[in-house]
């Protein structure tokens, strides 16, 4: 059976958490930002003159989601 141990007296109790770096956090950033802009698009213009894909098969996935953002589509 283990004990817990109590911290010395004076010692803080609290760990330390290292600052996460920006070099860290940058290429997540880019990765997610560049998603969230192909989500964008598909949502708010796949559907006109700039279609990347023929037909209404996208536009009628994500019908609701774009009704739900905003975006007019009728």
């Amino acid at each position: 059976m283990t004990h817990p141990v109590a911290p010395a007296p004076g010692a803080s109790a609290t760990p330390v958490v290292a600052p996460i770096s920006l070099k860290a956090i940058a290429p997540w950033a880019v990765f997610f930002g560049i998603l969230m802009l192909v989500l964008l698009y598909f949502v708010g213009a796949e559907q006109g003159a700039s279609a990347v894909i023929s037909g209404e098969s996208v536009h009628e996935w994500l019908h609701d989601g774009r009704h739900l953002l905003g975006f007019p589509c009728h």
